[in-house]
């Protein structure tokens, strides 16, 4: 049962904590798997802290896994369940197997296709195998018993509520609400490890099929097409984003050696939202953060000695090949002039009728020896005709992510982190950046990368592909010469990678970022050059946003961001990150005003007419360049950015263009001669005028998230106007912005003092639950609004100190 901790007693909590985990462990060995009766051996003790946070505490990884997966699905039942079914290829049984998804997981037209796409994995057993390898490649022994608790845990919930007693009305006495397996849990994190390569073109791989005879072939069902941020337009990922900080003892100031601030931007719904938590085996192991749903591990936090988070990064996790079709026979290809046969296999899935019933859908699917056919990308068909495209995802035999995550939380220093992320390369699609106790401040793209060299790119690469790369970094090699395939480095864990001594990495005393873009500018007085493309640009405009990054760092170096002093502790790089400077209104706003002031009496031509500008010149003028709550004019300049930023304007918007030797400066300034970047700014105020919004309104007064009929106004911008707080809102018009689509999701600033343990401080902008019933299912999103921060509870002397300190054991 749970119940208060009196505060008489919480000094004690800690101690007696330790005391029953060892009296229960003495009381009643751990039974092998399979044992019956009498207990299976998970043991856990969770205590709640403010804001529903679980510090939880085990004997060993299954009893952590235990506590784990018991806590996370009592705050996420629905989630989890939904994103259960899904990977089990099982959505069509229950949901209209005809409406897209974008499960978190991969995107597809519709919901049939994602089911077809799992059942796939699972017919050819593909986690199965992988499972099965041993360490680094499979789980280490300490992952697959923190798996083993985790599903524990998780079906001891379900058994403990019962699906039609879950609160969640999302999913109170659903039919697809089920237990779950060891199995289940690897395939949730496969699903997520290739959710950036395969899972972007779900509908590509399960519709392409050979043409009829005389004919070219007809996809069983298009690809979705390329929406806004899609990879394959050339623009980064939108729903997917991140900004990291890390200072060294050269940065720092006071008692402060190092500080970190991590502020990934992911989705505030769904299954990628993260959930916080503390996992502790008293004596061997101790770490705090946060982990997205479905995860068993911290993936982005501290320990006593080491703090991490990570970074979307930039290069491509997967390449395409075209090969050549014999001509007798299009189920044929030819390598180095050799025709060889496809594989096919036919894969079923159960569809639910309109009248309740199940039917089955059977779609053949298709494979070379360079990978499964593909029928298209998103907004580009690949027919199969003389030629046929295959599609190569570096992650498909990556399980390795979690055996990463654990070594992270065991680091005691950023050469750790370095040796950890080397010796697993387990991370899928991230770049990740470190602090320690010793003061330094770590870089590191060591993730998966195709082995697709300069040289190998400008020998092999086909029309199609020298034509995409330079906007998307995608490889397409020509798959009918041998000599095109991958190459693989000696020190790669996996077939087909470069090697992490081939792969980006920096170590300063001073500070290292990263706001997505590549690592070329992680510190611009020691750019990162003489990669391969395939690992991103070097030499090119920057972001925003990375921009912003790389000025906020430097001006509170000098002391010249009006805060006291110079250098970092966590609470100057909490007031920076909450500060909403954009660095676009910085580049711009001056000559925005002065456009607006030059039109005649006031009235610029818009799209549907003169508009009155007027009234915006001075609010723009007199703007703080934040969006902060009270700031004014912020919506009006957001909006003409982002109408800016979706308009052609030849030659571009800027007044300067780029300039290599001087990247965080460039571009700057409005091309306000052209009649596009005019026209663009009268609609934008034209737009406020019709919604009824005022110019000079309080950016809290339309732009907000309601939780319970609770309105809550956030803070915040879109990447586009160089905020690091990203915001990505939901327009409505009449009203503003009303959601938040993605954005700060969990933020933690740690810094490691010369002595003493870490001092935290984190903040989950939706909060641990997505139950509405929940008491935790806004909490922290009020915290948010108001831009305070939850002290983080580290020590037992920390944590027995909370004024809601709950104690919950659970033991089977």
């Amino acid at each position: 049962m749970t119940r208060p901790v009196r505060s008489r007693n919480r000094r004690l909590v800690a101690a007696a904590t330790v005391a029953l985990l060892a009296a229960a462990t003495a009381a009643a060995p751990y039974a092998p798997a399979g044992a019956a009766a009498g207990g299976s051996g998970f043991r856990s003790v969770i205590r709640y802290t403010e804001y529903g946070i679980p510090h939880i505490v085990a004997a060993d990884f299954r009893g952590l896994g235990y506590g784990y997966g018991y806590a996370v699905a009592k705050d996420n039942i629905c989630a989890l369940a939904d994103g259960y079914l899904t990977v089990d290829g099982q959505r069509s049984r229950f949901h209209d197997s005809r409406q897209p998804i974008d499960s978190g997981f991969g995107r597809a037209s519709a919901t049939v296709n994602s089911d077809l796409y799992f059942q796939d994995i699972k017919d050819r057993q593909v986690v199965e195998r992988l499972v099965r390898q041993p360490a680094p490649l499979g789980p280490t022994r300490e992952v697959a018993e923190m798996v083993r608790g985790y599903a524990a845990g998780y079906n001891r919930y379900l058994r403990d509520t019962g699906v039609a007693n879950i609160a969640d009305p999302a999913c109170r006495g659903a039919g697809w609400v089920r237990p779950i397996t060891e199995l289940d849990v690897y395939r949730y994190v496969y699903g997520f490890t290739v959710s950036a390569g395969s899972g972007s073109v779900i509908d590509g791989l399960v519709s392409a099929q050979p043409p009829a005879p005389g004919g070219t072939a007809t996809p069983a069902s298009a690809p979705a097409a390329a929406g806004p941020g899609s990879i394959w337009a050339g623009q980064a990922r939108n729903d997917l984003g991140s900004n990291g900080i890390a200072i060294g003892s050269a940065g720092t100031a006071g008692a402060a050696r190092s500080v970190l601030l991590g502020n990934p931007h992911y989705p505030w719904q769904g299954i990628r939202r993260f959930w916080q938590s503390q996992l502790t085996i008293p004596g061997r192991f101790d770490v705090s953060g946060a982990g997205l749903l479905g995860f068993p591990a911290v993936m982005i936090g501290h320990n006593r000695d080491v703090a991490w988070t990570h970074t979307v990064a930039v290069p491509a996790t997967f390449g395409l090949f075209e090969l050549p079709v014999d001509p007798t026979d299009p189920t044929r290809y030819l390598v180095d002039g050799v025709a060889e046969p496809m594989t096919s296999r036919q894969v079923t899935v159960q569809v639910r009728q309109a009248d309740g019933s199940l039917a089955p859908v059977t779609r053949t699917l298709w494979s070379t020896r360079l990978g499964p056919v593909l029928s298209g990308v998103p907004g580009r068909p690949l027919p199969w005709g003389a030629t046929v495209h295959t599609f190569r995802d570096a992650n498909a035999g990556n399980l390795r992510a979690l055996n990463t995550w654990f070594g992270l939380g065991t680091a005691r220093s950023t050469g750790d982190v370095d040796r950890t992320l080397s010796r697993t390369q387990g991370i899928p699609w991230l770049n990740t950046l470190a602090t320690d106790r010793g003061g330094r401040a770590y870089f590191g793209d060591i993730q998966v990368v195709p082995h697709v060299t300069d040289e190998h790119f400008a020998a092999c690469a086909t029309a199609l592909g020298r034509q995409i790369f330079p906007v998307n970094g995608i490889p397409i090699l020509d798959g009918g010469r041998s000599a095109c395939a991958w190459g693989t480095d000696a020190d790669a864990v996996q077939e087909g990678l470069f090697g992490p001594a081939r792969l980006p990495r920096l170590t300063r005393s001073d500070y290292v970022t990263n706001a997505n873009d590549s690592a070329w500018l992680t510190h611009p007085d020691a750019p990162l050059t003489g990669f391969p493309a395939v690992l991103g640009p070097a030499g090119t405009a920057r972001s925003a946003r990375t921009q912003q990054s790389i000025v906020a760092v430097q001006r509170r170096l000098d002391g010249t961001d009006g805060l006291p002093g110079r250098g970092f502790t966590a609470d100057t790089l909490r007031q920076v990150l909450f500060a909403d400077q954009s660095r676009v209104a910085e580049l711009t706003v001056d000559d925005a005003v002065a456009m607006c002031t030059s039109f005649p009496d006031g009235a610029a031509a818009g799209t549907a007419g003169p508009v009155d500008v007027s009234a915006a010149c001075p609010v723009l003028a007199g703007w703080d360049r934040s969006y902060s709550l009270d700031s004014r004019g912020s919506l009006l300049f957001a909006r003409f950015v982002q109408r800016l930023g979706a308009t052609a304007v030849p030659g571009g918007p800027w007044a300067v263009p780029f300039d290599a030797a001087d990247p965080v400066n460039t571009p700057r300034g409005l091309a306000t001669g052209k009649a596009e970047v005019r026209r663009v700014f009268a609609d934008a105020v034209a737009e406020l005028v019709a919604a009824g919004i005022p110019v000079d309104a309080p950016l809290a007064d339309h732009q907000s998230v309601t939780r319970n009929g609770d309105r809550l106004p956030v803070h915040g911008a879109p990447h586009a106007l160089g905020v690091l707080n990203v915001i990505t809102p939901t327009w409505q018009a009449g009203a503003g912005n009303v959601e938040v689509v993605h954005g700060s999701s969990f933020v933690q600033v740690v810094e490691f003092p010369a002595a003493g343990g870490p001092r935290a401080a984190t903040l989950l902008t939706y909060a641990q639950s997505s139950d509405p019933t929940s008491a935790h299912f806004a909490d922290q999103t009020a915290l948010f609004s108001a831009g305070r921060w939850v002290p983080a509870r580290f020590s037992e002397r920390e944590i027995a100190a909370s004024p809601v300190l709950r104690l919950k054991t659970l033991s089977e």
